[in-house]
């Protein structure tokens, strides 16, 4: 009796590892449901509508990229006319006024000129006037 329970636990042993090692993935696969070729087309024609829409829409997003590109160049070029226009504006007046300074400048210089001419005859004039201590 030993022999026989041995002999069927041996038999099942080997049964399971033969299970085990030879087991096949077939029995993992699920049927599908059978799908007829008019909801195929009609699945694929709902894929390109919605293809369609998405197209449409990158479409109009790239339209509204591209008008704001254009409006942002528009307020640049704004920008570089008014500092443009002010950069030329602040290099009239600086030169208008570094004229001005030079000019007064240049009349100071000949009144001062003119003050010294007068100062070294008016001392010639003193001079001549006073006697010498010597005397």
């Amino acid at each position: 009796m030993k022999k026989f329970v041995s002999l069927i636990i041996t038999t099942v042993c080997i049964t399971l590892i033969v299970f085990a090692f030879f087991h096949s993935d077939a029995v993992a696969i699920e049927v599908a449901p059978r799908i007829s070729d008019r909801e195929i087309v009609e699945r694929l024609s709902h894929l390109e509508e919605g293809q369609k829409q998405l197209e449409e829409r990158i479409e109009a997003m790239e339209r509204q990229m591209n008008q704001r590109f254009d409006d942002m160049n528009q307020r640049f070029d704004d920008i570089k006319w008014f500092l443009g226009t002010m950069i030329g504006t602040l290099l009239v007046i600086n030169t208008g006024v570094l004229g001005y300074v030079l000019k007064r400048q240049g009349k100071i210089e000949a009144t001062l000129e003119t003050q010294k001419d007068e100062i070294v005859f008016l001392k010639g004039l003193i001079e001549k006037l006073i006697p010498p201590k010597g005397i």
